[in-house]
């Protein structure tokens, strides 16, 4: 039975972390399954952050139902309206971003001034988003018959159920249900079960802001079960993903037989072109950033460093040295300046690509291993690992590892370097160092990818700005920028005409 609560957590005993609840329907309530999972510290992986429900298909079904209920007068509401709620909503989360910076770090492990970052995103889509709601939907255009006009409007496309990640818990889960909500369509959202912490802080914030019950949905539990749950729905009218291409590829296949619209944002092997003539100071410091910033765990995170084999080993030497001074522990601290893996599956992931790296014979020039000393081992720590002397068609310069893991791969002149860069099934992200004007030019021409970065590393969106990949990583889509809000919605061409009575 359904449970009704002021606040998405349910009150702990002294020794008790929090326990929160689904919101379906405008009730906080606990699953259907009266079960409940841990939400762990991956610095320490012994302390419970928080506890949330382990939810069923009837948490799903529940959450649809609501979702369908408030369609109409949510779609009714106009757009400016909707936009005002999202606005107070960004200023709320300005308003606590310390607050829950720190609950980020705690279950995600980033370092706090990451996690600042990555509430300031929310922050600052936000309010773009809130001014999309008094900006023209449509256009008015000519006829090419008197007495007649044409014009075309945007209108909701029904439920959206949304799927997010755990390496932007709280990004990446506003920067796809603001453009949602101000489209006029009511939200499902599913977090990952690593940080669902982050999502009911947002879902939260959104409803004291005034997001109406129903419009807004948020239940928590296993991926695959639930995930494919929400994704098979017919009443979904359209799933927004943001995960592996190898779920991409499910989710698509699900929606496409009922020919249900899928924004699908997936992987990436992303890379760093230096050439003989960039400014190795920067290079080494954005590909160290990139590469190992968020422990490698972005979808645009540098994995390849594709260096001009006259400065390659001046480049590896001093993208070692720069690894091996950082700081790795607790993302609390405020030395720390790269935390955990977000968890100790992850650190079995990635060590299985090290030796990967070895048996296929590239060089492992730093790290490769678990870092299990100390205050380390009691979490999920790796060490920045860089191998160098790679091939372009070695598991470790194509598969996606996600983790602190940087592939060197010498070659001869910019053409080799555009076939390697494009050499791979994503096409999310690719930058190049070069101080030519002319070569930077031609490999924003060359570079097949979604994002192109000129003498930066690999990652860095801004909220204005569209954001996807092209081949495998992703279906064409954009998220950011004005094309959010086009994305969750649908063209309608309207035709008039008033040809004279007399």
């Amino acid at each position: 039975m359904a449970t009704t609560a002021t606040t998405p957590d349910t009150t702990p005993s002294a020794t008790e972390p929090k326990t929160y609840l689904n919101y379906i329907g405008g009730e906080w309530r606990a699953s259907a399954s009266g079960v409940t999972f841990d939400d762990t510290n991956p610095a320490r992986t012994s302390e419970v952050v928080a506890r949330f429900q382990r939810s069923t298909i009837a948490d799903i079904d529940a959450a649809i139902h609501a979702a369908e209920a408030a369609l109409p007068a949510w779609r009714a509401l106009p757009a400016p309206e909707r936009g005002e709620i999202l606005l107070k909503a960004a200023l709320l989360l300005e308003a606590r971003r310390e607050a829950l910076a720190r609950d980020m770090t705690r279950e995600m492990g980033k370092p706090l001034r990451e996690t600042l970052g990555d509430v300031q995103t929310a922050i600052d889509f936000g309010k773009f988003v809130a001014g999309e709601g008094r900006r023209a939907e449509g256009e008015t255009v000519p006829s090419a018959l008197a007495d007649k006009m044409c014009l075309t409007i945007r209108q909701p496309l029904g439920v959206v159920g949304v799927i997010t990640p755990w390496n932007f818990p709280m990004a990446i889960p506003a920067w796809k249900t603001f453009p949602a909500l101000l489209a006029g369509n009511t939200v499902v959202l599913k977090p990952a079960s690593d940080t669902p912490l982050s999502a009911a802080h947002l879902v939260a914030i959104l409803v004291e802001a005034g997001v109406p019950a129903g419009v807004l949905n948020f239940v928590t539990g296993p991926g695959g079960v639930l995930g494919d749950a929400l994704t098979s729905d017919r009443r979904i009218a359209m799933i927004s993903l943001t995960g592996s291409t190898e779920v991409g590829k499910r989710v698509a296949e699900i929606c496409g037989r009922d020919l249900r619209r899928c924004s699908l944002e997936l992987g990436g092997k992303n890379a760093v072109i230096v050439l003989d003539d960039a400014n190795l100071d920067e290079a080494v410091k954005a590909v160290a950033w990139a590469g190992f910033g968020t422990t490698g765990q972005r979808c645009t995170a540098t994995s390849r460093v594709i260096v001009h084999e006259r400065v390659a080993k001046e480049f590896a030497e001093r993208l070692v040295a720069a690894a091996e001074k950082l700081k790795v522990g607790d993302g609390l601290e405020p030395e720390t300046e790269m935390g955990p893996l977000v968890n100790t599956g992850r650190v079995a992931a990635v060590h299985a690509y090290t030796e990967i790296g070895k048996e296929e014979g590239a060089r492992l020039l730093s790290g490769g291993a678990a870092l299990d000393t100390g205050d380390l081992g009691a979490g999920a720590f790796y060490a920045p690992t860089i191998f160098t002397d790679a091939s372009a068609e070695m598991r470790i310069a194509q598969e996606e590892v996600f983790g602190p893991f940087v592939t060197i791969l010498p070659v001869k002149d910019y053409d080799e370097a555009i076939r390697v860069a494009n050499s791979t099934i994503y096409g999310l992200s690719c930058a190049i160092f070069t101080e030519n004007a002319r070569t930077a030019f031609r490999a924003m021409r060359d570079i097949n990818a979604g994002l192109v970065y000129i003498n930066a590393g690999t990652t860095g969106a801004e909220p204005h700005l569209p954001f996807g990949g092209t081949k495998q990583s992703g279906n064409g889509h954009r998220e950011l920028g004005r094309k959010a809000v086009e994305e969750f919605s649908e063209i309608k061409t309207i035709f008039v005409s008033y040809p004279s009575l007399g």
